[in-house]
C-alpha cells in the first residue's frame, strides 16, 4: 500500500509539462456526478482554451444507444486537490453533437438569465448553505447511529463537539480544505441538528459561478466520502420522524438591495417570490414535501411566508439587514438536492426580470 500511495503522490511537474484534467458533468438523474480524465500538453487557466470532449450518454441515462454521443463543453476550471500540482478539475455542461443543450443541462438556461443586461447590472450575489447526511456504507443508516437503532434526541448535535455528538468531522474538515485548495469560495462548515448531518456554505458568489462552485464542491465531497468508505446523501428528509431534514438555504442580494434604501427593494422582491411560490417549489428539489412540513425549522410547502429572524418562514430576513436598512435575504425553501443552476437563476429571474 505504501508503494501505491507513493505512486499516487507523484509530482508530474518534476518530469513533464503535461497535466491531467478531470472533466466533470451532471448525469441523467440530475444529481449524479460523473467524471473522466484526459492528458493535456500543458497548464490551462482559461476554459475556452480547453478541448471539448464526448461521452457515452446511453450509459448515463442521457442518450439512446443508437445515437449515444454527448459533447462536453468546459465552463469552469478549479485546482485539483487530489492530484495537485498543475492538474485541474473542469466543470462542464452537455450538448448534442449539433450543439443543442441536452434536457439535463440546466446551466445553459441559467447562463441566459445571468447574461441578461438587467441581471448583469444588478450583480446578484449568492451564498448557498448545502446540508448533507453521511451514511454508513452497507446499511444506509446515518454515520454514528446504532445500526437499526436511534441516537438520543436532537439538541446536543448542532455545532457540537465530542465522540458522541459529532460523526464524520475528518471528512468535513478534509472537504473544507480541499475546496479552499480548489479555489472554491467555501465560507464555512458546521455540524447540523440531526447527528450525522453537516453543512458547508459556498459564497458569496456572483451569478453563474455560484452554481459552478457548488457543483464542484459536491463533486469533491463525493470523492472524499468515496475514499472514506462513507455514502453521501442529499436526500431532503433522510430519516422519517422527529429529525430535521436537509436543505440548501439560498442567501441572495442584488446591488440595489445592498445599497441605501435596499430594504424596500428586498420587500418588493419577496412579494414577487410569493407570486411565483408554486413555480419555485416545483423547481426546488425532489421530495421537498417530506421536508417542508411547517416543523423542524421549515415553512409549510403550500404556504408562503416571510419574516425577520424567523426560521419557520419561507423567506427570512436577518436582524443585521433590518437594522442596516439594506443587505440580503435567505430563501429557506430549496431542498438539499436542488440544482443550484436552476435555483439561483430562477431567483434572479423572478426578482429582477419579473415585472410588477
Amino acid at each position: 500500500m505504501s508503494l501505491l500511495q507513493d505512486l499516487l503522490s507523484i509530482n508530474l511537474s518534476d518530469t513533464t509539462e503535461k497535466i491531467i484534467a478531470e472533466y466533470i458533468w451532471i448525469g441523467g438523474s440530475g444529481m449524479d456526478l460523473r467524471s473522466k480524465a484526459r492528458t493535456l500538453p500543458g497548464p490551462v487557466s482559461d476554459p475556452s482554451r480547453l478541448p471539448k470532449w464526448n461521452y457515452d450518454g446511453s450509459s448515463t441515462g442521457q442518450a439512446t444507444g443508437d445515437d449515444s454521443e454527448v459533447i462536453l463543453y468546459p465552463q469552469a476550471i478549479f485546482r485539483d486537490p487530489f492530484r495537485r500540482g498543475k492538474n485541474i478539475l473542469v466543470m462542464c455542461d452537455a450538448y448534442t453533437p449539433a450543439g443543442q443543450p441536452i434536457p439535463t443541462n440546466k446551466r445553459f438556461a441559467a447562463e441566459k438569465i445571468f447574461s441578461h443586461p438587467d441581471v448583469v447590472a444588478e450583480e446578484p450575489w449568492y451564498g448557498i448553505e448545502q446540508e448533507y447526511t453521511l451514511l454508513q456504507k452497507d446499511v444506509n443508516w446515518p454515520l454514528g447511529w446504532p445500526i437499526g437503532g436511534f441516537p438520543g434526541p436532537q439538541g446536543p448535535y448542532y455545532c457540537g463537539a465530542g465522540a458522541d455528538k459529532a460523526f464524520g468531522r475528518d471528512i468535513v474538515n478534509s472537504h473544507y480544505k480541499a475546496c479552499l485548495y480548489a479555489g472554491i469560495n467555501i465560507s464555512g462548515i458546521n455540524g447540523e441538528v440531526m447527528p450525522g448531518q453537516w453543512e458547508f456554505q459556498v459564497g458569496p458568489a456572483v451569478g453563474i459561478s455560484a452554481g459552478d462552485e457548488l457543483w464542484v464542491a459536491r463533486y469533491i465531497l463525493e470523492r472524499i466520502t468515496e475514499i472514506a468508505g462513507v455514502v453521501l446523501s442529499f436526500d431532503p428528509k433522510p430519516i422519517k420522524g422527529d429529525w430535521n431534514g436537509a436543505g440548501a438555504h439560498t442567501n441572495y442580494s442584488t446591488k440595489s438591495m445592498r445599497s441605501d434604501g435596499g430594504f424596500d427593494v428586498i420587500k418588493k422582491a419577496i412579494e414577487k417570490l410569493e407570486l411565483r411560490h408554486k413555480e419555485h417549489i416545483a423547481a426546488y428539489g425532489e421530495g421537498n414535501e417530506r421536508r417542508l412540513t411547517g416543523h423542524h425549522e421549515t415553512a409549510d410547502i403550500n404556504k408562503f411566508s416571510w419574516g425577520v429572524a424567523n426560521r419557520g418562514a419561507s423567506v427570512r430576513i436577518g436582524r443585521d439587514t433590518e437594522k442596516a436598512g439594506k443587505g440580503y435575504f435567505e430563501d429557506r425553501r430549496p431542498a438539499s438536492n436542488m440544482d443550484p443552476y436552476v435555483v439561483t437563476s430562477m431567483i434572479a429571474e423572478t426578482t429582477i426580470l419579473l415585472k410588477p
